[in-house]
């Protein structure tokens, strides 16, 4: 059963991402760049607490 709600989310999600495409471009361009905005400032922030730990975990 749990796959099967898997395989419905994943096709409603599809399903909703296509149709923003189709309607409104300008606005499924704005996702994508507040989406790769905050995949980039997670990486940063690992980064940053990566060289805080190799630091010794001053300050």
């Amino acid at each position: 059963m749990a796959v099967h709600s898997k395989k419905i989310a994943v096709y409603i999600v599809v399903v909703f991402a296509l149709y923003v495409i189709i309607t409104d471009p300008e606005k499924a361009a704005d996702y994508v760049q507040i989406g790769f905005e905050g995949i980039s400032n997670a990486a940063q922030s690992v980064g940053d607490f990566m060289t805080w730990v190799a630091d010794g975990a001053k300050g």
